[in-house]
Protein backbone atom coordinates (compact mmCIF):
# COMPACT_ATOMS: atom_id res chain seq x y z
CA UNK A 1 0.00 0.00 0.00
CA UNK A 2 0.50 3.51 -0.85
CA UNK A 3 1.43 5.95 2.11
CA UNK A 4 -0.67 8.82 1.57
CA UNK A 5 0.82 12.23 3.18
CA UNK A 6 -1.21 14.32 5.83
CA UNK A 7 -2.31 16.69 3.83
CA UNK A 8 -2.81 14.88 0.56
CA UNK A 9 -5.10 13.10 2.77
CA UNK A 10 -6.74 15.90 4.47
CA UNK A 11 -7.23 17.36 0.48
CA UNK A 12 -9.44 14.32 -0.16
CA UNK A 13 -10.98 14.31 2.77
CA UNK A 14 -12.41 17.70 2.12
CA UNK A 15 -13.31 17.12 -1.24
CA UNK A 16 -15.43 14.39 -0.31
CA UNK A 17 -16.94 16.07 2.53
CA UNK A 18 -17.54 19.17 0.07
CA UNK A 19 -18.78 17.02 -2.62
CA UNK A 20 -21.06 14.86 -0.23
CA UNK A 21 -22.80 18.22 0.84
CA UNK A 22 -23.26 19.63 -2.85
CA UNK A 23 -25.25 15.99 -3.77
CA UNK A 24 -26.60 16.07 -0.38
CA UNK A 25 -28.22 19.83 -1.57
CA UNK A 26 -28.95 18.72 -4.82
CA UNK A 27 -31.06 15.96 -3.72
CA UNK A 28 -33.01 17.52 -1.55
CA UNK A 29 -33.86 20.97 -3.49
CA UNK A 30 -33.42 19.56 -6.81
CA UNK A 31 -32.94 21.34 -10.24
CA UNK A 32 -31.06 20.51 -13.12
CA UNK A 33 -27.45 19.59 -14.50
CA UNK A 34 -26.54 23.03 -14.24
CA UNK A 35 -27.62 23.01 -10.38
CA UNK A 36 -25.82 20.11 -9.33
CA UNK A 37 -22.65 21.87 -11.13
CA UNK A 38 -23.39 24.87 -9.06
CA UNK A 39 -23.83 23.34 -5.77
CA UNK A 40 -20.63 21.08 -6.04
CA UNK A 41 -18.86 24.45 -6.83
CA UNK A 42 -20.34 26.31 -4.09
CA UNK A 43 -19.84 23.50 -1.59
CA UNK A 44 -16.21 23.61 -2.78
CA UNK A 45 -15.41 26.97 -2.78
CA UNK A 46 -17.36 27.75 0.95
CA UNK A 47 -15.46 24.56 2.23
CA UNK A 48 -12.37 25.90 1.51
CA UNK A 49 -13.18 29.33 2.53
CA UNK A 50 -15.15 28.11 5.97
CA UNK A 51 -11.12 25.92 6.59
CA UNK A 52 -8.99 28.91 5.71
CA UNK A 53 -11.23 30.76 8.26
CA UNK A 54 -10.74 27.95 10.90
CA UNK A 55 -7.13 27.88 10.71
CA UNK A 56 -6.93 31.68 10.34
CA UNK A 57 -8.67 31.95 13.36
CA UNK A 58 -6.99 28.62 15.28
CA UNK A 59 -10.54 27.22 15.57
CA UNK A 60 -10.24 23.46 17.08
CA UNK A 61 -13.76 22.57 17.90
CA UNK A 62 -14.49 19.57 15.81
CA UNK A 63 -11.06 19.22 13.89
CA UNK A 64 -10.37 16.04 12.16
CA UNK A 65 -6.34 15.92 11.43
CA UNK A 66 -6.23 18.69 9.66
CA UNK A 67 -9.72 19.77 8.47
CA UNK A 68 -11.25 22.39 10.54
CA UNK A 69 -14.47 20.11 10.20
CA UNK A 70 -17.06 22.68 11.82
CA UNK A 71 -15.93 25.67 10.10
CA UNK A 72 -15.41 24.50 6.70
CA UNK A 73 -19.00 22.85 6.99
CA UNK A 74 -20.38 26.24 7.94
CA UNK A 75 -18.86 27.97 4.97
CA UNK A 76 -20.21 25.52 2.43
CA UNK A 77 -23.41 25.16 3.83
CA UNK A 78 -23.79 29.13 3.99
CA UNK A 79 -21.84 29.29 0.15
CA UNK A 80 -24.76 26.50 -0.77
CA UNK A 81 -27.70 28.44 0.57
CA UNK A 82 -26.37 31.88 -0.52
CA UNK A 83 -25.97 30.12 -4.11
CA UNK A 84 -29.45 28.98 -4.33
CA UNK A 85 -30.66 32.42 -3.12
CA UNK A 86 -29.10 34.13 -6.06
CA UNK A 87 -29.76 31.37 -8.72
CA UNK A 88 -33.17 32.29 -8.08
CA UNK A 89 -35.99 29.81 -9.41
CA UNK A 90 -35.31 27.46 -12.48
CA UNK A 91 -37.80 28.13 -15.01
CA UNK A 92 -39.68 25.12 -16.57
CA UNK A 93 -37.46 25.07 -19.77
CA UNK A 94 -34.58 24.43 -17.77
Amino acid sequence: MIPIPGSASGLVLGFLLASAYGAVFHLVYGGSLRRILLYLAAAWVGFLAGQLAGDFLNFELLKVGKIHLLSASIGAWTLLLAARWLAGQESPGE
